[in-house]
């Protein structure tokens, strides 16, 4: 079948937060949240190496909500609930529906970082893919070096397959970098 052709939600809800697609006009939202944390995400995410502005950052929302409904992509935003806050961004990314699996990648937002809002949205992120989507693997793959991001698989029992040893460039491309591989199957 072709994904485009599969309907299920397009947000959810977990504890604290609100998980939903990027939407038309979110851009302004995760601007903020991008400007507020570009340090701490500069070591990890080569997205964070050049300026964007508030335009082009619209611009890449509109392109996620499209490559959402493509089912090309399916990146997803988490809110807090009490304050509607964006509280970080995630997303299932290099799909594949024929077996299925997805990998779970994942910014957060640095002012709410320390309180468990990124793993409880990874969490029901991994309970999305297994109960709306089918899946039969998820991943989350990181730098071994950046202690916070591989936490969050680890809290939430994922495996650590391997690490894949020079497999990939720094976020600022000057030097080789390896990369965990967690994952949860289904059995």
């Amino acid at each position: 079948m072709n994904p485009i052709l599969l309907d299920f939600p397009h947000e959810f809800e977990t504890e604290r937060l609100f998980v939903r697609l990027p939407k038309p006009g979110d851009g302004k939202a995760v601007y903020a949240s991008l400007r507020a944390s570009i340090e701490e995400l500069k070591p990890w995410m080569p997205f964070a190496q050049k300026h964007q502005s508030e335009e082009q950052t619209e611009i890449n929302i509109r392109e996620a909500h499209i490559n959402f409904l493509k089912r090309e992509d399916l990146r997803l935003l988490a809110f807090h609930k009490q304050t509607g806050e964006l509280v970080c961004s995630s997303g299932l990314h290099r799909i594949d529906w024929q077996v299925p699996k997805f990998e779970i990648g994942y910014w957060a937002d640095t002012r709410f970082c320390g309180k468990g809002y990124t793993t409880e949205a990874v969490a029901g992120i991994t309970e999305f893919a297994f109960k709306e989507l089918a899946a039969n693997r998820v991943e989350v793959r990181c730098d071994p070096h950046n202690v916070r991001s591989r936490a969050i698989p680890e809290r939430l029992n994922f495996n650590l397959e391997g690490i894949i040893r020079n497999e990939d460039r720094s976020a600022d491309g000057k030097e080789l970098r390896d990369t965990c591989v967690y994952a949860k199957v289904e059995l």
